[in-house]
């Protein structure tokens, strides 16, 4: 089969067209034939050197796909064979074939295309697992999101939404920030001209962000603690960043705030298997009744993989950026 392969740290360069044995699924696994795979920032990270995928997982890149099931080893009994299935991943998304542990699959939501199912597995399951699962967010809290255009920024901003939350988001530019007060953010700030800690206090008449996403890491701590209420959460899910910076522990103290980082690729795959029936719960009928959408940016051929993270580098896409495999 066709594959994708980083062959050192670095830029798009690095990226390579290979032939690989086809996987074959063990005991509750399934093979499927891939339609198309999503990008992540977890993927370019990766490419760079800086998320080498965990211990046993392939080397192949990709952390989510869609596409058909066209065998199942033994035990896997929830999907038929030929079932049109979306899946969250470890890796190796990037190919024309890749075997899923059943308890990581998704099924096709009504009304989406196959490629287009591509976009949902990670930034749903991401989503939730730390909104829902991790934070726990309420209905009236105020939650700022950082990243306003990108998957799991769409993805959030309408969770957030739709569960009665007040999502704020940060953007880099008027395009980004409108399309996220399109999603339902009640109000955008622009990083690059505004100081966004000043701005949740006045927006959010002093109170502050009762739950913070935040995908930067070291660069933006003291103005996320900054912005965060009495009993803030706040949940780290990248390092964008960078990963050290000092932190004043009496801010945590004096106004009870909680730190959390989490990460979904290394969990093991029990814990998976229940952010994906947690997901299917609560996220898949908002995403079968058309209250949430996932719009897709930009598609390119699994060959056009560097073609796609050039473009994905660049930063200005709305939405998610698919590889398609024929």
């Amino acid at each position: 089969m066709k594959a994708i392969e980083f062959t050192a740290g670095g830029g798009p360069e690095v990226i390579s067209v290979v032939e690989r044995p086809v996987p074959q699924p063990g005991p509750g696994e399934v093979l499927v034939k891939v339609a198309a795979a999503g990008l992540n920032r977890a993927d370019s990270q990766q490419r760079k050197g800086f998320y080498p995928p965990p211990p046993g997982a392939s080397d192949i890149p990709g952390l989510e796909i869609s596409g058909t099931i066209v065998a199942r080893g033994e035990g896997a009994t929830q999907y038929d064979d030929a079932a049109e299935v979306c899946a969250l991943l470890t890796g190796g998304g990037y190919a024309e074939f890749v075997v899923v542990p059943e308890g990581q699959v998704f099924p096709v939501p009504r009304g989406v295309s196959l490629v287009e199912a591509a976009a949902l597995p990670e930034v749903a399951a991401t989503v939730w697992s730390n909104l829902g699962m991790t934070a726990g967010i309420q209905a009236g809290e105020w939650v700022l999101i950082h990243g306003a255009s990108g998957g799991i920024g769409t993805m959030a901003v309408q969770v957030c939404a739709l569960l009665g939350a007040k999502p704020i988001v940060t953007g880099s530019s008027a395009e980004k920030l409108n399309y996220a007060l399109g999603l339902g953010a009640v109000a955008a700030i622009n990083y690059r001209t505004e100081n966004f800690a000043e701005r949740v206090q006045e927006i959010t008449e002093g109170h502050g962000a009762d739950v913070i996403l935040d995908v930067v890491g070291a660069e933006y701590l003291q103005d996320n603690v900054a912005s965060l209420a009495v009993d803030g959460r706040m949940v780290v899910i990248g390092l964008l960043g960078g990963r050290v910076a000092e932190l004043d522990l009496g801010q945590v103290l004096s106004r009870r705030l909680s730190i959390l980082g989490t990460t979904l690729r290394a969990r093991p795959l029990e814990a998976k298997a229940r952010i994906v029936a947690a997901t299917l719960e609560h996220v898949w009928p908002l995403i079968v009744s058309g209250q949430v959408t996932i719009p897709v940016d930009n598609t390119f051929a699994l060959a056009d993989a560097r073609a796609a993270h050039e473009y994905f580098d660049g930063g200005d896409f709305l939405g998610k950026v698919l590889l398609t495999v024929e």
